[in-house]
């Protein structure tokens, strides 16, 4: 199945609230609302990019586990972005003060805030040009860093606050390691590791 997109008009609109209810009542389904009023209708993923997306979560839980800088969110998070929208990045780091400083119940339901640091992996059914401008997003939102990896093409993309992004083009058999520079002191992704599960 592909992803789908349905326009809310503004007259329509949805509350917090109310978004936050039909996500609820729409479960297994991953909803996501931009700022425009594109509700928008996630697919499932696929065996291998479930297998990625875990890898990759993995990877950055045990960093975070060895660091305790902050907090992991997986794909299922729903985020509440500053413009308004409401996005799922595939993988997510929050810096732990900014977590801490949210109160309980912002804890439980689609946190406040664009995370510091985003992964999105591109699955089959995803289109990489509406990814980019998701990427772009995130990045105009106040993420500190943030990845596009695309096994397809393959590619990654390196979004920074401030800066052009950076593309590197790969060889699906030879891919790239990451850093998290200072963003996550430490941290390296071997796409090595996650591309060929």
């Amino acid at each position: 199945m592909e992803t789908l997109t349905l326009n809310i008009p503004p007259a329509v609109g949805l509350t917090d609230e109310q978004f936050y209810q039909l996500c609820i009542a729409n479960e297994p389904w991953q909803l996501e609302l931009s700022q425009t009023g594109e509700l928008i209708i996630m697919s499932p993923t696929g065996g291998e990019s479930g297998i990625r997306n875990s890898d990759i979560n993995i990877e950055l839980g045990v960093w975070n586990r060895q660091t305790k800088l902050g907090k992991v969110f997986d794909s299922s998070t729903e985020f509440k972005l500053p413009n308004g929208a409401y996005r799922c990045p595939d993988a997510a780091w929050v810096k732990l003060s900014r977590w801490e400083a949210l109160s309980p119940k912002d804890k439980k339901r689609f946190p406040p805030l664009c995370p510091d640091f985003v992964i999105e992996l591109r699955s089959e059914t995803d289109n990489l040009e509406k990814l980019k401008i998701k990427m772009q997003e995130y990045q105009n939102n106040g993420a500190l860093l943030g990845w596009l990896i695309d096994p397809q093409t393959p590619l990654v993309e390196i979004y920074r606050p401030g800066k052009n992004v950076e593309i590197i083009n790969f060889d699906f058999h030879n891919p790239p390691k990451l850093s998290g520079e200072e963003i996550l002191p430490g941290f390296i992704l071997d796409l090595q590791i996650i591309l060929n599960p």
